[in-house]
């Protein structure tokens, strides 16, 4: 009994200990970044859905909307990531047949279906327009982050110019 209890207490370790190895990260100063195509001198910092989440709102008249509508207010953390190299993963979801949007969920709980707010989504610009993705496919992309916190008809997050760097 013992016995048996020791190897697989060893076992669940080593697992433990050759994923923490297998992960290519390094920490700065409370950042994560990730390591891009296995070479240590690109680095990208990499973005959370806990982060993007991380929002509040600030209702406000418009001319298209005179009643108000909510404006995001987006937190200093991001603002300092603005137009700059991020990694980001995320569920595919189709808007047309050329477009696509990064999502924290898939497809059935997105943001459109009413199961989560518009900061778990994020504008997708790919770098090569003839990208093809299914619904729910799960990439990461590398791209450069920009936020929106005044146009109400587009997306609060996008990432432009981005690649696949993992799931294609």
């Amino acid at each position: 009994m013992r016995k048996t209890f020791f190897i697989i207490t060893t076992l669940i370790l080593s697992g433990f200990f050759l994923t923490a190895l297998s992960t290519p990260q390094s920490t700065s100063a409370g950042h994560s970044y990730s390591i891009i195509n296995s070479t240590p001198s690109v680095f990208a910092d990499t973005l959370s859905w806990k982060l993007l989440g991380r929002i509040q709102y600030e209702k406000k008249p418009s001319k298209e909307y005179p009643e108000g509508v909510m404006y995001p207010k987006i937190n200093s953390t991001l603002k300092t990531k603005n137009k700059k190299e991020i990694v980001m993963s995320g569920f595919i979801i189709p808007i047309d047949n050329k477009n696509y949007a990064l999502s924290k969920n898939v497809f059935a709980a997105c943001f459109f279906c009413g199961q989560a707010g518009p900061e778990t989504i994020m504008g997708i610009k790919f770098k090569d327009a003839s990208v093809r993705l299914k619904t729910d496919q799960y990439v990461t992309l590398k791209g450069t982050f920009r936020y929106n916190d005044s146009d109400v008809d587009d997306w609060i997050y996008h990432i432009e110019n981005a690649i696949i760097v993992k799931g294609k």
